[in-house]
């Protein structure tokens, strides 16, 4: 059983109900072509990260996208 989980920013960069039906569609596709897995056991989990609680190159994204 195929177990993914995709982390994306949340707040306003969230996306949106339509755009995460087709990232967990196409993932589990992607799964069944290329790993040969039974889709009825394959489970995509998407997680919003508060743009405080991810950071690169020590600062967070808030931080990032405030500098430009």
């Amino acid at each position: 059983m195929p177990y993914v989980n995709i982390k994306v920013t949340g707040g306003d960069e969230a996306p949106s109900t339509e755009q995460k039906k087709k990232i967990i569609q196409g993932v589990t596709d992607l799964l069944v072509e290329v790993l040969n897995k039974n889709p009825t056991s394959t489970v995509v989990i998407l997680e919003e990260v508060p743009m405080d609680n991810w950071g690169i190159a020590g600062k967070t994204t808030t931080e990032r996208r405030q500098e430009g």
